[in-house]
């Protein structure tokens, strides 16, 4: 279970206020896998960072009684002087796992070849994704966080990342960030919209979606009478 209380977070770009969260409180029961929506900028990512740890809230907390992976492409942790393979087992005696079946696995899956004992430093932006992707994937996680905006890899790599995704879906939920509405409904049991600070959460997946589209429609209106103006 992951418990949001009263959460509060607020950015400041070239002087003005941007609100990402305005008092949050949500609880996602455990094994749910939440399809998380809302427009650009919103601040899903933020808020995916709050949940993980990565990111403090200004005010409120967020706790959970399982495991909950560090956001799916973030790439933060690891440092750039080491290794690949040297930041993989510190990694894994951090979370208390085997580090030779972690560094086999990722070794394996994230395919980087003889640039996995390079520095980190040395990693193009797809590397890093790839490095990181396979420790998420293969360290057990009771809750996954995922951005799909930080997907990378050609069609093989991503094919076989959703399939070692799917199966760590058997025993773990998620906190699945998409705009791609079919995916949402193939993998999550219910939804939550995230829309000026405030995130409203459904039991039922269709009625968020349908929230989300609904803001969709009402942003497209405005700009379109926006444009409208602009000729007038």
């Amino acid at each position: 279970m992951i418990r949001l209380e009263n959460v509060s977070k607020t950015f400041w770009v070239r002087g003005e206020p941007r609100v990402v969260a305005d008092g949050i409180s949500a609880t996602f029961p455990t094994g749910a896998r939440v399809g998380l929506m809302g427009v650009n900028g919103v601040g899903k990512s933020s808020l995916l960072s709050m949940i993980a740890g990565t990111l403090q809230p200004d005010s409120g907390s967020v706790t959970s009684d399982g495991t909950i992976s560090w956001p799916v492409g973030f790439r933060g942790s690891f440092h750039r002087d080491l290794t690949g393979a040297q930041n993989i087992r510190f990694i894994a005696r951090i979370y208390g796992v085997d580090t030779d079946e972690l560094s086999d696995f990722v070794e394996d899956f994230a395919e980087l070849g003889a640039q996995y004992h390079q520095p980190f430093r040395s990693y193009s932006s797809g590397m890093r994704s790839r490095l990181s992707f396979g420790v998420s994937m293969g360290i057990r996680f009771d809750t996954y966080l995922v951005d799909e905006a930080t997907s990378v890899g050609d069609a093989v790599f991503k094919t076989k990342s959703r399939r070692v995704f799917m199966d760590r879906m058997q025993s773990g939920g998620a906190v699945y960030v998409s705009h791609s509405m079919g995916k949402l409904r193939q993998l999550c049991t219910m939804g939550a919209v995230l829309d000026q600070g405030h995130l409203h959460v459904y039991d039922d997946l269709e009625e968020a979606i349908a929230h989300y589209q609904a803001i969709l429609e009402q942003a497209l209106g405005s700009r379109a009478d926006d444009d409208d103006a602009d000729d007038d």
